[in-house]
């Protein structure tokens, strides 16, 4: 049976830290926070980053769309391709061997922060980073749950299908069909870890149980 726990959006982030903190201490964890656009899974996955650092953890905050596909292969399909958008954007080989598998165990336990550019549609040339025992690292992204990409923990932001539509701005309402193929295929609300209701952002609520 599940419930849901009604939170500000600070004591929201306060849950989570807490939990993300207690998760394997000493070890290297990685974090997803995914969600719609609209519903800003970075801005959360930001807002994360100080509070984890007072509980002692080091933190290295890394973005999916900062490992985007080139735009000949992003846009191979057209611009406003929702299959494409779900199946081609991101370089989730790339996600996986930069970020998540220099974590494991055995990994170097150095990261690519960045890339793709993708204004420039250019790699972003950044240094690889150290992360230290520990240490944890946060990326946020859409579409990122079923992938086999291996976190350690996630974090879903739903929006119903109403407050998606309406959150989403007009020019990429072409975008509903991938989150509603998502919803669909991966069940979200199953997949994760954690489950945030984001329909309003004033007023997320946490789902438990």
């Amino acid at each position: 049976m599940t419930a849901v726990r009604p939170l500000t959006p600070e004591a929201l982030v306060e849950v989570l830290a807490d939990r993300i903190a207690d998760t394997a201490p000493g070890s290297r964890l990685r974090v997803l926070v995914d969600g719609a656009p609209a519903a800003r899974p970075e801005a959360l996955a930001d807002g994360l980053v100080d509070p984890l650092r007072l509980r002692g953890r080091a933190v290295q905050r890394v973005s999916a769309r900062d490992f985007l596909r080139p735009a000949s292969l992003r846009f191979e399909r057209g611009r406003t391709d929702p299959d494409s958008y779900y199946e081609d954007w991101v370089d989730m080989d790339g996600l996986a061997r930069e970020v998540l598998d220099p974590l494991e165990q055995a990994g170097s336990g150095e990261v690519l922060p960045t890339l793709w550019n993708a204004e420039t549609d250019r790699a972003s040339r950044a240094a690889y980073v150290p992360v230290p025992e520990g240490g944890v690292v946060v990326v946020d992204g859409t579409l990122l749950l079923g992938r086999w990409l291996p976190f350690d923990l996630t974090v879903h932001l739903h929006l119903s299908p109403a407050a998606l539509r309406r959150r989403t701005e007009p020019e990429s309402h072409w975008t509903l069909a991938a989150h509603e193929r998502y919803a669909e295929q991966v069940d979200p609300l199953s997949a994760a870890d954690i489950v945030v209701r984001a329909d309003d952002p004033r007023h997320p609520a946490l789902v438990v149980g």
